[in-house]
């Protein structure tokens, strides 16, 4: 049985026997959605999704983590919470969800939230989990748990960007490095490095590249900030980088009015913006989604120059 139909028979397992995952998916019919228009024609969502609250607010200090137990470790995880078992990660449901069906995939060792030595593993799962989107949060780029190492999936289609993408309506083709096209994007508020091609070896060593010239810009960080997004399509890996320059926006740590409690992660870079408060929901306007954008993320021309820097030091 493969991996893909054992993990859909996992999902429809949990909901019938873990009652507060359960509730929470049933949960998801009750959760709001609006849609913004950002300058340049992209189309985002905002989710009002209060269960999200949790990662939203996480504290991710050295001293928060240490006084807690670690959510993802075995020992640790509900006695409901059961999983498929695939090479060296446990692939569970998560019961907190923003898609339909949602997942996520712990190292079955508690190690540290690093991607550069598990890529290949992302690219794994993408094409056994073909229907879904693989995602990765870095230690500071929404992590709730970034002191053990895990990717979340949820299923295709939720997100704009993989639309917008097909679309090629704010993509621009600006090489192919041994069959794998390399696209940076204009318009689009936010910095994006995308690779597709079917060569495992090719887009891991542009990734790779890609991850060395970003940690030579962070130095001081554990790992050069970003998220991931990864899917595997028509026989084709496609993957796409969000180069960040900041955890949270100004407007999370404000006061009264001027807060809006939004911790951006992989899910808001492809379009979905999460907001666990209903004052945010209703507030939130496409200029603040564009201020935040702009904030946490690089640049689309310094991403540009990144992208052509990665194809000529491959």
């Amino acid at each position: 049985m493969s991996i893909l139909h054992q993990t859909k028979q996992l999902i429809n397992s949990q909901l019938q026997k873990w009652e507060l995952a359960a509730n929470n998916y049933a949960g998801l019919q009750k959760v709001r959605t609006k849609s913004l228009t950002l300058p340049g024609g992209a189309e985002v969502k905002v989710q009002f999704n209060p269960e999200r609250i949790r990662s939203s607010s996480a504290k991710v200090d050295a001293q928060s983590i240490q006084e807690r137990s670690c959510f993802l470790c075995a020992k640790n995880r509900p006695a409901e919470q059961e999983g498929v078992e695939f090479g060296n990660y446990s692939i569970l449901i998560n019961p907190f969800p923003i898609f339909q069906q949602h997942l996520t995939i712990p190292h079955q060792k508690h190690t540290v939230q690093i991607i550069e030595p598990y890529f290949s593993s992302m690219l794994d799962l993408a094409r056994e989990l073909n229907d879904f989107t693989l995602f990765y949060n870095g230690p500071k780029c929404g992590a709730s748990a970034p002191d053990h190492f895990h990717f979340q999936a949820g299923n295709k289609g939720f997100l704009p960007l993989e639309d917008d993408f097909k679309r090629e309506k704010f993509t621009k083709l600006i090489a192919n490095h041994k069959g794998i096209e390399v696209y940076t994007w204009s318009n689009y508020h936010r910095g994006v490095i995308s690779f597709k091609g079917s060569d495992v070896i090719a887009i891991k060593s542009l990734f790779d590249h890609l991850h060395k010239v970003l940690f030579e810009q962070q130095m001081d960080e554990l790992e050069p900030m970003l998220n991931v997004l990864t899917y595997f399509e028509s026989g084709e890996y496609v993957v796409h980088v969000f180069p960040r320059v900041l955890h949270r926006p100004k407007c999370y740590f404000a006061k009264g009015d001027e807060q809006i409690l939004l911790s951006p992660a992989s899910v808001d870079m492809g379009g979905v913006f999460i907001t666990p408060r209903a004052e945010d929901f209703e507030k939130i306007t496409a200029s603040d989604v564009t201020a935040i954008l702009d904030e946490v993320c690089m640049s689309e021309h310094d991403s540009a120059l990144l992208a052509e820097e990665i194809v000529d030091g491959v």
